[in-house]
């Protein structure tokens, strides 16, 4: 397993870290795979900070549960996974528009404290989460996304680099952050999950780089004592929001 002696970091302006670019991570909860034609149910999303001893942690969570939109297909499967009752009259769901207003505004707000120019998502299979929410940017015409719109961070490869494991579940207990089966799957836990995961990873680079005094700290990956071999990976039939 990759991992790091504990070391004070240089303390660096999140604007300065990623070339202006804020890490946002979010969450999506669904109703199936086709970010077209299916629901989006409840989003989530954790902006990051870096605290006063130079490490990179999760700062506020923003959520919002959200109503399918007119037409939209909802997989029964998917709602046995999340546990999700679209049409619960106390869900407080909003539409697509209110909810990304309300994402967004939280966004944009830390974008500016931290003078930084654009939010970069951060997600486990980031093209999924970015998928359903440039599809609901599409649909409720919302024109002022704080997002970048195709380029993202993605926690599935940066843990198979750093610890050999790509479902979110193992990725976390392999980083030492734990894992509630009883809580997952949904948008906040998921999200704030993540967030963890991808700040370990993120500190731990920057140990490493600290300690070696390089700024390219890849022999020491390539040195790191190698990770057990992982479990089989599961079929294809198998795959399901777990690995999500």
């Amino acid at each position: 397993m990759l991992t790091a002696m504990p070391i004070s970091l240089p303390v660096t302006p999140l604007s300065q870290r990623f070339r202006g670019f804020m890490p946002v991570v979010i969450d999506v909860e669904t109703g199936g795979f086709d970010a077209h034609r299916d629901a989006l149910l409840e989003i989530a999303a954790v902006t990051l900070k870096f605290n006063a001893s130079g490490e990179l942690v999760p700062d506020q969570t923003l959520h919002a549960h959200v109503l399918p939109f007119a037409g939209a297909n909802i997989d029964p499967r998917s709602l046995e996974i999340t546990g999700i009752d679209p049409l619960h009259p106390f869900r407080g769901a909003l539409d697509e528009l209110s909810a990304l207003n309300l994402i967004f505004a939280g966004v944009r707000k830390a974008l500016k404290a931290a003078d930084c120019k654009r939010a970069v998502l951060v997600g486990h299979n980031a093209h999924f989460d970015l998928g359903f929410v440039n599809a609901a940017i599409r649909r409720s015409g919302h024109k002022r996304s704080p997002f970048h719109p195709f380029s993202c961070f993605d926690t599935v490869t940066l843990a198979g680099l750093c610890f050999g494991q790509t479902v979110l579940a193992k990725a976390c207990a392999a980083a030492g952050i734990g894992w509630s089966a009883a809580d997952a799957h949904g948008a906040i836990y998921d999200t704030e999950q993540t967030a963890r995961l991808y700040c370990t990873m993120v500190n731990t680079f920057a140990s490493l780089r600290a300690l070696t005094d390089d700024p390219t700290p890849w022999t020491r990956i390539a040195l790191a004592e190698p990770v057990a071999a992982a479990e089989p990976e599961a079929t294809i039939e198998e795959i399901d929001h777990a690995d999500l």
